[in-house]
């Protein structure tokens, strides 16, 4: 069957926080499709906004690599985190490569902004490639942020993307997002 757009509209109706957490709230809205007379409770996640940030240096991707608590396993990612409330993505860009890896980017330009998954978050993911970065020779992570700064030819990421430790979905997203900046 194929609905009209408006028919594919719900409007949320009530909400109220079923958990709230140090890095997001799970909400749970009732919701109805007026259209189609059906109603019903859905799970929302409201977290910050957050960003990645790809920065290339002599042919290197600049990544990180670290702990990943839920996964109970390392990854290997571009840097990236969130976005203070307030803050301008671009700023919490600049200030979370220099924070991961020490660079300081010479221009940030915005890739796209968007949903992690439509299905359960309401947030955004802003992709920044760093152009131009200088190292400054010290990173300053959160203090519970345990990493290495890694420099990894852009092929390598390519060819070990979907493999054991380059899993991030993000990554694919970046990835996918510099091709096309790059017309490649």
């Amino acid at each position: 069957m194929d609905y009209k757009d408006s028919e594919l509209i719900w409007e949320k109706t009530g909400s109220r926080k079923v958990l709230h957490t140090a890095i997001f709230d799970v909400k749970e809205q009732h919701e109805k499709n007026a259209k189609l007379g059906i109603e019903g409770d859905y799970i929302a996640i409201d977290a910050p906004v957050w960003v990645s940030i790809i920065a290339v240096i002599d042919g290197c991707f600049c990544m990180v690599r670290q702990f990943r608590h839920a996964y109970g396993k390392i990854t290997v990612e571009f840097p990236g985190g969130l976005v203070g409330e307030g803050e301008d993505p671009a700023t919490a860009a600049a200030r979370e490569l220099h924070e991961e890896t020490g660079l300081r980017p010479g221009s940030m330009k915005l890739l796209a902004a968007l949903n992690p998954n439509p299905a359960i978050f309401g947030n955004i993911v802003y992709f920044y490639l760093a152009e131009d970065p200088v190292d400054t020779g010290k990173n300053n992570p959160d203090s519970d942020e345990i990493l290495n700064y890694m420099r990894v030819p852009i092929e390598e990421v390519f060819e070990s993307f979907g493999n054991s430790e380059y899993c991030h979905a993000f990554v694919g997203t970046a990835l996918a997002l510099y091709l096309r900046e790059k017309k490649m």
